[in-house]
């Protein structure tokens, strides 16, 4: 506890310095019709995660230098495009580059064929639905600390949730992390949301603190997965998944470029056209993970999860959010009528 107060110290320090650098050398977020702030904000201030990880690293005992590696890859070519726009398939060289190092360190790379291809579709989709969804204030650190508080329940799982099941834990079941990361993780979600998580904020997570914190979420999730040979886990990834997937789905009806800026998802539905407080909608998405993630936790413990529970969970999330967006878009209609 004492170590990661004075590392949020030192962090917060680190953010700070990073404004007043973001400042002077004008890394931007100018407002835009396509975006939901109005005034001109710092971009980039998600810097903070990969800087946190490499205290761990450092802090530790220079644990997974693989991911480390490609966590920092990943993190300076999306904080060049932060800056000043990177070449979208320099970006995605880098991007196979660091998920080839992380699959390489987590042994994934021994594993048959259509196994990795899975890994490779849910990291490069879940990076994508991550960046994609962070576009409102406090969304990001919301959304960030619910799931690493979610895998940090499960990795100290034999203290904190043992003693609510009478069964005892799955067979065979151990932490998946190492100690130290999450609660890094953590202090560095907590900096970054007081800058973040306001009516108006400072600083922007920028392309460098979303894709950054992705691939981390995307490594835990993934050796969650391994260790515990289940794969209902990315049920952890839902709340997100579905509002990722459901929009490039319209856009794509609507033959328009996945890649463009937009504010079709729910949450720019929301909080953009139907003047919800954006901390609001920010902490719904969170809060609604978390309940989800319990129930996830609940079910895989008593050894009630299967297929056609998990099918079920997916379909009912996603006629709920089917529903939320016909409320939202008729609100919408009947306005401008």
């Amino acid at each position: 506890m004492t170590n990661h107060l004075l590392l949020s110290i030192v962090l917060f320090g680190v953010m700070w310095l990073y404004l007043k650098i973001a400042a002077r050398y004008y890394i931007i977020d100018q407002p835009t019709d396509r975006t939901s702030h109005k005034t001109p904000t710092i971009r980039g201030g998600g810097i903070i995660f990969p800087v946190a990880v490499i205290f761990w690293f450092l802090l530790y005992g220079f644990q997974y230098p693989y991911i480390i590696t490609g966590m920092v890859l990943i993190s300076f070519i999306s904080f060049l495009d932060d800056v000043k726009g990177v070449r979208a398939s320099i970006r995605i060289i880098v991007h196979l580059l660091a998920v080839a190092l992380l699959f390489y360190e987590i042994g994934l790379l021994g594993f048959h064929w259509y196994w990795i291809l899975f890994a490779l579709i849910l990291t490069i989709g879940s990076i994508n639905a991550i960046n994609f969804m962070d576009g409102i204030n406090g969304i990001t650190a919301f959304y960030s600390f619910i799931t690493l508080g979610s895998f940090s329940l499960l990795n100290n799982a034999y203290n904190l949730l043992l003693p609510f099941f009478s069964m005892g834990l799955p067979a065979g079941w151990e932490p998946f992390f190492p100690g130290g990361l999450v609660g890094t993780l953590m202090a560095s979600l907590l900096v970054f949301g007081f800058f973040n998580a306001r009516r108006k904020a400072v600083v922007f997570a920028g392309d460098v603190g979303s894709i950054g914190m992705a691939f981390l979420m995307s490594w835990l999730l993934i050796n969650l997965m391994v260790k515990s040979k289940e794969f209902y886990w990315i049920l952890f990834f839902a709340v997100y998944g579905i509002d990722t997937s459901y929009t490039i789905f319209i856009r794509i009806l609507r033959k328009e470029n996945i890649f463009k800026p937009h504010r079709l998802h729910l949450y720019q539905l929301l909080a953009n056209e139907n003047g919800w407080p954006q901390l609001i909608v920010a902490a719904l998405y969170a809060g609604i993970q978390l309940v989800l993630n319990l129930f996830v936790i609940y079910l895989v413990f008593t050894g009630k999860m299967n297929l056609i529970i998990f099918i079920t969970i997916l379909a009912v999330l996603l006629a709920v959010y089917i529903f939320a967006r016909y409320l939202a878009t008729r609100k919408l209609v009947v306005s401008e009528a």
